[in-house]
């Protein structure tokens, strides 16, 4: 009964250490990034103290000692890998052989490392820092057995390591499961709050992004430059921001205004800058890499992303941070917010094109990017990038990718192949929401993917399919799309076997009142009157209520440009 009263006044000293750790935001950040060297041995110091901690919080017992320095040799492998376990376990072992010794002092250097070791194998195994703390009380259970055993084998005489065995065993069991249970429910804890952050961060993109609209309509100039920075700041907790040219900074404000100003050439090296050029983000982890001049720059690390309306690179968005290190967090917002003014620029440059009146139809479909299909976008990518960072990289990529040709006003027509390349871009976006919802089944004949088509119309049409036919089915659906060439024509067919439209519905669909337009009947009216104005034929709309719709339209295969009309 001592022994147990001793280590659960101890575990409470170990379990306020950790809540205390998990509070740091550079400990949060070391569990949450790919860790280089320097974080590594941070994690290996930070384990290393909460295990030695665990030592001299021990409970003499027949000339050793029964202690809860398996919750950090443990813990460290589980979190920060084998290398962190092992390191941590040879610090707790040659500190208890050092300091306190006794017939178990072999034994209970020994057995940390192995603890550790067994820590970084389910880190291995489990692939998944979000263990509950179920699995952490039995490891703990494995774990403390383990050293019994060890010492039973290493610590003679074999009877007193057995009435030491025998006196340490339940407390032993008890505590050091029960504390590692606790550490990790602490830690799962920490992990669920960077989602709600991640997840508002996710929102705080569109909310800047809506508030800058008025000023990046206008092209990256001194005035929208300096007024979307200024928002950027203001909502978020960033250290400075900054916008930039080509050549020069051309906005600026935060900490270290006094010494980073307009007009400052940029201090990127020509590999950093290639690298930028080509679409990738960078991101810096320490003072050097920022090569600031000031003697006291406040400012400790950043995050540039690319300006890029169309396939050129006009200028730099530049988040700046006052503590060293990686943010998963604040990179996926400066990607969101590089991608979204990107689009918005490229918007901008459209706006001052002068093109006839089917343009600003094609601007009325653009305009449907609707704010939650953005928000659950990024809060998808936002979910993915802990579990599975590859895939939320590539979902990112989809989506600018989709926000840039949806922003994009061609000379006259695409290809049925570029048209499908936007096609590909949603429909991958959709499919990274939705799992299993959603199927999709493309067939496009050899020799159409070069036939000419209006900009913006299959993405329409699909987008459609999918959010009105087949989403509001709880199983879901298929969606095939099929391009076909028949005679001196392709024929295009968009079919879903979704809720389908019902006949009333249907018969005002295509020419019902402007005035009083549908979410669902703006993008195929749009899409039909443009047809309609370039062939004579607009599209040709079946559907059955519970059954599924289709949706198909004509294309001449010489019909570049027809009646006149471009777009």
């Amino acid at each position: 009964m001592e022994i147990l009263k001793g280590l659960a006044e101890r575990l409470s000293i170990i379990a306020t250490i950790a809540l205390l750790m998990t509070k740091s935001q550079t400990f949060r950040r070391y569990l949450n990034s790919q860790k280089n060297q320097r974080e590594t041995l941070s994690l290996i110091i930070i384990f290393g103290i909460l295990s030695v901690a665990g030592t001299y919080s021990g409970v003499p017992v027949h000339g050793s000692l029964a202690n809860t320095s398996a919750i950090g040799t443990v813990s460290a492998g589980m979190l920060g890998g084998p290398l962190v376990g092992v390191w941590v376990g040879l610090i707790t072992g040659v500190h208890f052989y050092l300091f306190y010794g006794g017939f178990t002092g072999l034994a209970c250097a020994v057995s940390p490392v192995m603890q550790g070791l067994l820590g970084g194998l389910v880190y291995w195994l489990a692939r998944d820092k979000n263990c509950d703390w179920k699995m952490g009380i039995a490891l703990g259970v494995v774990a403390q057995t383990l050293e019994m055993l060890i010492i039973l084998w290493f610590a003679p005489p074999f009877d007193l390591a057995w009435k030491f065995i025998r006196t340490i065993a339940i407390p032993m069991l008890c505590f050091n499961g029960l504390g590692l249970g606790l550490f990790l429910y602490v830690i799962k804890a920490v992990y669920e709050e960077e989602e709600q952050i991640a997840a508002a961060q996710a929102q705080k993109v569109l909310q800047i992004a809506d508030r800058t609209l008025p000023y990046l309509r206008k092209g990256l100039n001194l005035e929208s430059a300096q007024n979307a920075i200024q928002i950027i700041q203001e909502m978020s907790n960033l250290a400075a921001v900054s916008i930039t040219d080509t050549q020069q900074i051309i906005a600026y404000v935060g900490l270290g205004a006094d010494h980073h100003f307009r007009g400052q050439p940029l201090f990127f090296t020509e590999e950093v800058l290639r690298e930028l050029q080509a679409g990738e983000s960078i991101q810096a982890t320490s003072e050097m890499e920022i090569n600031c001049r000031g003697p006291f720059c406040p400012l400790r690390s950043f995050i540039a992303v690319p300006l890029r309306p169309g396939d050129r690179m006009i200028g730099i968005l530049i988040l700046y941070r006052d503590q060293r290190g990686k943010s998963v967090v604040d990179l996926t917002l400066a990607q969101g917010l590089g991608k979204l003014f990107s689009t918005q620029l490229e918007l901008a440059e459209l706006e001052h094109q002068k093109e006839l009146s089917v343009a600003s139809e094609i601007r009325a479909l653009q305009a449907q990017i609707q704010p939650h299909f953005l928000f659950n976008t990024l809060n998808t990518i936002g979910s993915l990038i802990r579990s599975q960072p590859e895939k939320a990289r590539e979902v990112l990529v989809f989506l600018g990718e989709f926000l840039r040709r949806n922003m994009r006003q061609g000379v006259a027509f695409h290809t049925v192949q570029e048209e499908f390349k936007h096609v590909e871009a949603y429909l991958a976006i959709e499919e990274a929401r939705f799992a299993n919802k959603l199927k999709v089944n493309i067939n496009i004949d050899p020799g159409t993917e070069e036939v000419s088509l209006p900009p913006l119309v299959l993405q329409p049409l699909v987008e459609n399919a999918v959010k009105h036919g087949l989403l509001p089915k709880e199983s879901g659906g298929t969606v095939c799309i099929r391009v076909g060439l028949e005679g001196d024509s392709i024929n295009i067919v968009i079919q879903d076997d979704g809720v389908g439209i019902s006949s009333f519905k249907l018969r005002d669909l295509l020419e019902g009142d402007q005035e009083e337009d549908t979410e669902i009947g703006i993008g195929l009216r749009n899409v039909h009157q443009r047809l309609l104005r370039l062939y004579g034929q607009g599209l040709l709309i079946e559907s059955i209520l519970g059954v599924g719709t289709s949706v198909s339209f004509r294309v001449p295969v010489s019909g570049s440009v027809l009646k006149g009309v471009t777009l």
